[in-house]
């Protein structure tokens, strides 16, 4: 009598280890997607790309012509962390440079 409870025990032991419980990704930042920065065109306003993009992560002070925009997402699945970084400079309140891990497709400004 007092060893089924024992093997009951063992064996719920044994089988919580197989099990494993969800995880949620975990996103961080603005969002930088290929679309979004296929969508930034040299010549663009602030107010433009802070409709596009987002408010930007970082604003310096001391680089008030500079925007900083970060992402990182931890997948669940793999314990792996994705990270994105985009940096838009203005000259005179408008867009002259996109520089980041994205790929910027090479346009000209008409």
């Amino acid at each position: 009598m007092t060893l089924r409870p024992l093997v009951a025990i063992c064996a719920v032991l044994l089988l919580s280890g197989c099990i494993r419980p969800y995880h949620m990704e975990i996103g961080q930042g603005n969002i930088i997607t290929q679309e979004t920065v296929d969508q930034l065109r040299p010549g663009m306003t602030r107010a433009q790309v802070r409709f596009l993009m987002g408010t930007p992560l970082i604003a310096d002070p001391f680089h008030a012509d500079r925007w900083d925009y970060f992402y990182s997402l931890r997948r669940s699945t793999d314990k792996t962390l994705e990270t994105r970084h985009i940096t838009l400079t203005f000259k005179n309140d408008v867009l002259t440079t996109v520089e980041g891990d994205v790929a910027v497709k090479k346009v000209s400004s008409n």
